[in-house]
């Protein structure tokens, strides 16, 4: 009975002295990454950093979060920011952001605020490379620069390796509501329910380089082909659905199709121009050539055409639309 107890406390003695190194070893790592980003001349800050959850847990809290990228345009900031993690499975971590929190962009500022949000995420390797995560944020709204939200019940994300930097993602927004200044410039008849019935993608992504803490501290991995399973959305009778494949070069341009599933195409195209992603001068040419195709098919209210992506060059079916967007992660 000695014995066991002797051995019982040795290996308590063991347990707390490994605790404490792994615990001192993970704010040593934290505190030497935000030098690092400040050394390359990021925004790097935090007002206290504490790892918690003795014996079984390794809880980090960042206090007062700041962290931006000069070089990619990117900002973030939060009153705290946490990551659990299970002492004896470190590479498995839950994070959690606060209610509120600031994305910046290199087009915009964005304030997210949230009943609940997130993550878990599973690495691998030293690299920290990524595994799989999955988001799940609840109650979340997105107010941009006009001061005018866009809402949603709930919202989830998933991302999983499946070997040789290939990626797959897929997203699902539930009751998304488009924001009021959006709703009035694209439905100005007030036809629309105020909720989106469906909003989902899933999407296969090739890239040049793993996702791993080399992604975030050195420069981001570039994609190399994209593969849309399906991604669709929905609005009152409004559907539209892509999917397809492309080839992405070096220099972030595309070459491909995505099939274009469209009911009630007309009004599709009145919103486009409502929110300004055709000219106005384009509407009528593009609408005249694209009733000729639509009726060619049997029903003139759903198209059912290629969007080719060729080079810096977009085109709906025969009628180029203008410059493609380019593929490249800043």
């Amino acid at each position: 009975m000695k014995r066991l107890l002797i051995l019982i406390v040795a290996a308590a003695t063991l347990w707390g002295a490994y605790w404490f190194i792994g615990a001192r070893s993970v704010q040593a790592g934290f505190e030497a990454w935000f030098d690092a980003r400040r050394a390359e001349g990021w925004v790097a800050e935090t007002s206290d950093l504490t790892v918690r959850g003795f014996p079984n847990r390794f809880d980090t809290t960042l206090s007062d979060i700041a962290l931006a990228d000069p070089n990619s345009g990117w900002a973030w900031e939060a009153p705290f920011f946490q990551i659990f993690a299970l002492s004896y499975k470190p590479n498995h971590i839950i994070a959690t952001w606060p209610n509120e929190q600031l994305l910046a962009t290199p087009f915009a500022k964005y304030d997210i605020s949230s009943a609940q949000m997130q993550a878990s995420v599973v690495t691998e390797g030293t690299a920290l490379a990524l595994a799989r995560t999955n988001l799940a944020a609840d109650t979340l709204q997105i107010t941009g620069p006009s001061g005018d939200g866009t809402n949603m019940t709930a919202f989830r994300a998933g991302l999983v390796h499946e070997g040789d930097n290939l990626y797959r993602f897929a997203l699902t927004a539930q009751d998304l509501a488009p924001a009021r200044a959006f709703r009035a410039l694209v439905d100005q008849a007030g036809k629309l329910p105020r909720t989106l019935s469906a909003f989902s993608a899933d999407i296969t992504l090739q890239f040049d380089a793993a996702w791993d803490r080399h992604a975030l501290e050195d420069a981001r991995p570039q994609p190399q082909a994209l593969n849309v399973n399906l991604a669709e959305a929905k609005w009152g009778e409004l559907e539209l659905a892509l999917a397809g494949d492309l080839v992405i070069d070096a220099q972030g341009w595309a070459e491909g199709k995505l099939t274009v599933k469209a009911r009630n195409w007309r009004e599709i195209v009145q919103m486009a121009v409502a929110a300004g992603v055709l000219p106005d001068g384009w509407a009528e040419t593009l609408t005249g050539g694209l009733q000729m195709v639509a009726g060619m098919s049997g029903n003139p209210n759903t198209l059912d055409l290629p969007l080719t992506f060729s080079g810096e060059t977009l085109y709906f079916g025969p009628i180029p639309l203008g410059p493609a967007p380019n593929f490249t992660l800043r």
